[in-house]
């Protein structure tokens, strides 16, 4: 009896992860399909356990003021997963912080900007580093800071749920108090 009991809460999880929730939050593999909101466009996504901090490729980074406040003008170009054709759009952002990185090559300081992303059928409003992803696979690396507000990762799955937002859809709003580690670089 034991083991039926095993075996049926066993099959009930796997089910409940397939169907793309489990206890309630939902599930997301390790490569996901996004869109930039409202821009529309579908990118290709990594979420990344190992970051920190999300970051979106980004050419042509312009610090300026504008109305006295730090400001970020950037250039996206990116491959439109739905069409298959590259997109460009230059944004204007105000500068949330900045953020010093630190890898084998040193440090390197990059502004963070907030951006809105869509993954199912909800839109983020999160943080993203800038830099430029040209020589990378993914032109956006989801780190922990967004996957706490997505919910679970599946390490074995890709592509668990297509962005399907519209202007009816959730927004989560970016949490000023939901600080860091690497706040204040």
């Amino acid at each position: 009896m034991r083991h039926l009991l095993l075996t049926l809460c066993l099959l009930l999880t796997a089910h409940a992860a397939h169907a793309g929730k489990v206890d309630g939050k939902h599930v997301f593999g390790w490569i996901e399909h996004a869109s930039l909101a409202p821009w529309g466009v579908t990118v290709k996504s990594k979420l990344d356990t190992g970051a920190l901090t999300s970051s979106l490729h980004a050419r042509n980074i312009e610090r300026f003021e504008k109305d006295g406040a730090k400001w970020v003008r950037f250039t996206v170009d990116v491959e439109d997963q739905r069409t298959e054709k590259d997109v460009v759009r230059v944004f204007e952002r105000p500068l949330h912080r900045n953020v010093i990185i630190r890898g084998a090559g040193g440090e390197e300081r990059r502004p963070v900007v907030l951006m809105n992303i869509c993954f199912g059928d909800t839109v983020y409003e999160e943080q993203f580093s800038l830099e430029n992803r040209q020589d990378m696979l993914y032109p956006v690396l989801i780190g922990r800071r967004t996957i706490q507000h997505l919910g679970l990762v599946d390490v074995k799955r890709t592509f668990m749920r297509e962005p399907a937002c519209d202007d009816d859809s959730e927004v989560m709003p970016f949490d000023p108090d939901d600080t860091d580690d690497d706040e204040g670089a």
